[in-house]
């Protein structure tokens, strides 16, 4: 999809959800998902994944998402969630945040 909004209030929306819950949250068709912010009218399906500081001082925070949107339905599964969270994963104990 195209560039997102720059922020996004946690509880809200898809990247608000998966920041709150401090989980993946991965929607099929994001038009049957209450309170959807469409930054890109294209889009029909996304997978949000938090991201948590393991390491310095803001280790247990919430320091971001990474935010995938598609305009095809349906088009992330449990596979795509398990590579992106290893990407995540890879990305932020390879960081120390400040």
């Amino acid at each position: 999809g195209k560039p997102a909004c720059v922020r996004i209030a946690i509880g809200r929306g898809v990247c608000g959800t998966a920041a709150a819950r401090r989980e993946t949250v991965l929607v099929k068709n994001v038009h049957d998902f209450p309170g959807h912010i469409a930054c890109d009218s294209a889009s029909n399906s996304e997978i949000v994944v938090p991201m948590i500081a393991t390491s310095g001082p803001r280790a247990g925070e919430l320091v971001g998402v990474l935010d995938l949107d598609s305009p095809v339905l349906e088009r992330f599964d449990d596979i795509d969630r398990r590579g992106l969270e290893k990407v995540v994963h890879v990305l932020i104990s390879s960081t120390t945040w400040r």
